[in-house]
């Protein structure tokens, strides 16, 4: 019994020392390589502004239409519940305002929170454990020298046992590693830039890398594509059938800064939040480092592919004013689209009243599935680039599940040439993401 007692002993021992080895921190202060937008010679809150817009704080931090900026309460709905994103405004009470620069350091960089407790990964300090010491400080001053919001932050909505933060840390163990940016010496600097904003500030991985079943990104899929509360994250690898390989530079340029490229389509959901909040200000040297970098990744079908047709035959033998195949008039998704989307969209695809409208060429229409597609038809879409404000409003209240499922189905198959297959089952799951 004393042996077996021994041995026990030991088991925990080595474990604790595995656990603590994995949980290491790196105390470096790490180094960035040059941002166009935020030299080290500019004033600390001009850096901290350009930085924190790099970053897309604001996406995660603010409800959009309540004018608290950095307030919190976004939700983040997951497979085992719901995570509020917390109050980051210097508010005393209620949000950072007593932490102090170690404090923030400690959260941004490392995961952990003021009091010690683990923050979950939907904050993705995943990524932001490469930010310098530099840069992260300098995130916290612009933040710092905005208004404070008095705003409680919202508790969690999870179950058992992902309401026990301590677990977190055998995840970190499993699958974070603390590490300052590294630059890759044989990488042209505006590639090590590029990578720096990719990686380390805009944190694109969070988003378009799949995932395992523990919620952690799969590298060896890196940028591949995910879905992710109901919208689909699409493959930004080189691939050039299923990524963005075939894409010209200028093309990808017009899509990050304005959030549309002719003959690709425009950015909706989280990724029209992300030219909003973040890539519509990064300037032009930044935008040119993250293009060069992202052709650079490696060439991957993803496990959510999608092939575009840039030429369906029944959109490009439309007019502006009336479908090729009269013989299916009378369909429901036909009728649909009659009723509420060809005065916008045109049975060609091309879009009336802006390019913004074009369907011709984007991943949404030529997705089977529909993940988007049915998302921007119930929930509506919304965009604000840097030379246009785009709105589509919803049909969720006014169509069944049924009636989406349908025209999501049309829509597929007359611009994207492509047998959709969304279900009305389908609609229902994704009408819980509003």
């Amino acid at each position: 019994m004393r042996r077996f007692g021994l041995i026990v002993l030991i088991l925990l021992l080595i474990g604790t020392g595995v656990y603590l080895y994995l949980n290491r921190l790196d105390r470096a202060e790490g180094t960035a390589p040059p941002i166009a937008g935020a030299p080290p010679s500019a004033e600390v809150l001009a850096r901290g502004e350009y930085l924190t817009k790099a970053a897309d704080c604001a996406a995660c931090h603010t409800v959009p239409g309540t004018n608290k900026a950095f307030a919190g309460g976004v939700p983040f709905r997951l497979p085992f519940g719901t995570i509020y994103s917390s109050n980051i405004t210097a508010d005393e009470a209620t949000g950072i305002g007593n932490w102090s620069d170690e404090d923030f350091l400690h959260a941004v960089r490392d995961g952990i929170g003021k009091h010690g407790e683990h923050l979950y990964p939907a904050f993705p300090y995943t990524s932001y454990t490469q930010l310098s010491r530099s840069d992260a400080l300098a995130i916290k001053a612009y933040l710092f020298n905005l208004p404070k919001v008095s705003q409680p932050n919202r508790p969690n909505d999870l179950s058992f046992p992902f309401n026990q933060r301590w677990t977190i840390g055998f995840w970190n163990a499993a699958f974070f590693k603390n590490q300052r940016f590294q630059a890759d010496a044989s990488q042209s600097p505006q590639w090590i830039s590029g990578k720096y904003l990719a990686t380390a500030l805009g944190h694109c991985a969070e988003c378009h890398t799949p995932r395992n079943r523990m919620f952690a990104l799969q590298h060896d899929q890196e940028l591949s594509g995910e879905e992710l509360q109901g919208w689909h994250a699409y493959n930004i690898t080189s691939d050039k059938v299923h990524g963005i390989g075939a894409w010209s530079d200028a093309e990808l340029a017009s899509y990050l800064v304005t959030g549309h490229a002719d003959g690709r389509g425009s950015a909706s959901g989280p990724m029209a939040e992300a030219v909003d909040n973040s890539l519509r200000f990064l300037q032009p040297a930044d935008t040119a480092a993250l293009i060069t970098y992202l052709r650079t990744v490696p060439a991957r079908e993803g496990k959510l592919p999608v092939s575009v047709d840039p030429k369906p035959a029944a959109a490009l033998a439309s007019s502006d004013y009336a479908p090729v195949d009269n013989a299916h008039a009378d369909a429901m998704g036909a009728k649909l689209f009659e009723g509420a989307c060809a005065s916008c969209h045109q049975w060609n695809g091309k879009g009336q009243q802006t390019s913004y409208a074009s369907l011709l060429g984007t991943r949404a229409v030529n997705d089977v599935r529909g993940i988007n597609l049915t998302q921007i038809l119930l929930h509506g879409s919304s965009l604000r680039g840097e030379h246009a404000d785009i709105f589509m409003p919803g049909f969720g209240d006014a169509y069944s599940n049924t009636e989406i499922a349908a025209l999501s189905n049309y829509v597929i198959g007359h611009f994207g040439n492509k047998q959709g297959t969304v279900t009305p089952d389908d609609v229902a799951e994704r009408r819980k993401q509003l």
